[in-house]
């Protein structure tokens, strides 16, 4: 069984960073970062998290990448309710969305993840802080960074009441990783897809299992949602979802024909390039999902 990675190395990753964006209000009680342009390792590689405010409490929708990034999003949670976190969850647990876990478990708060990711987290979480450098992070990026672990693990779905905002976490198939999530809305017809989504910024592959990630899209298209807020990227709709598989569905199909022909990375993605949808952000992880997944190793 291949390592399984945690997210984003360092690849050509030197965007100078705009300033930093307050939390948007998405609905009456729902806030979140979303566009994120800053995709540098310290700002959590432009990762989206964002809260449900209840009647009893708030419920924290991932943690971004470090203690640092966590205090940072727990002020603007502050600008906005002073209320209890109660909960936080991990729609999956790679290091952008889930190493700042430990400033809100201080506070608190429980953290929930997918039973699958908690091990993926219990696997990998310390190696990975450890050798933080190999994500272009420094140590005083990470500074105060404990790596907390999900007090509450679940398989396919789980309901909190927050008083007055029912939650509900859905996980459909092996996707993004294997216990990727989502927090569903359904008053608010409001989704937070995690990774599951990556809406003008090219996707990260190396841990994705293809077809589960297309059955699970076509598990949310057919859901009641008219908002959704992705992993990265704004917000964004149903046709973004579509638009997700048809990417996955090409990449897929196109990488694995180059690559029965060369092993030349560099050149495969050049040409995956010419055929993939046009995306802002982060054109670097083309290469990096074909050296991943598509070429065999010695």
């Amino acid at each position: 069984m291949k390592k399984i990675i945690l997210l984003l190395p360092v690849l050509l990753l030197t965007l100078a960073a705009p300033v930093m964006a307050d939390l948007t209000r998405v609905a009456d009680n729902v806030y979140s970062y979303v566009g994120e342009k800053d995709a540098s390792p310290a700002h959590s590689f432009a990762a989206n998290a964002g809260i449900v405010i209840g009647r009893d409490g708030i419920l924290v929708v991932d943690t971004l990448i470090s203690a640092k990034e966590a205090q940072r999003f727990l002020a603007d949670i502050r600008k906005v309710s002073a209320k209890p976190i109660k909960y936080v969850v991990n729609t999956h647990t790679h290091l952008d969305h889930a190493f700042g876990n430990c400033v809100f478990a201080k506070l608190g708060a429980i953290v929930i993840s997918h039973s699958a990711d908690r091990k993926l987290l219990e696997r990998v979480g310390e190696s990975t802080l450890k050798n933080i450098g190999n994500y272009g992070l420094k140590p005083e990026d990470m500074t105060g960074t404990e790596i907390v672990y999900p007090a509450l693990a679940f398989s396919d779905r789980l309901t909190i009441d927050l008083g007055g905002e029912t939650v509900e976490l859905l996980r459909v198939a092996p996707s993004h990783t294997e216990g990727s999530v989502t927090v569903f809305l359904p008053a608010k017809k409001l989704l937070f897809a995690g990774d599951i989504l990556f809406t003008d910024f090219h996707p990260f592959l190396a841990d994705g299992d293809i077809p589960g990630w297309t059955k699970t899209l076509d598990a949310l298209l057919a859901m009641d949602v008219v908002r959704i807020i992705p992993g990265h990227g704004p917000l964004s709709s149903k046709k973004d979802l579509q638009e997700m598989k048809e990417y996955l569905v090409l990449f897929d199909a196109k990488a694995r024909e180059l690559s029965a022909k060369s092993q030349d990375a560099e050149a495969i993605a050049a040409e995956l390039k010419q055929v993939l949808p046009k995306r802002s952000l982060a054109d670097w992880m083309i290469a990096y999902n074909v050296k991943s997944r598509y070429l065999h190793k010695e």
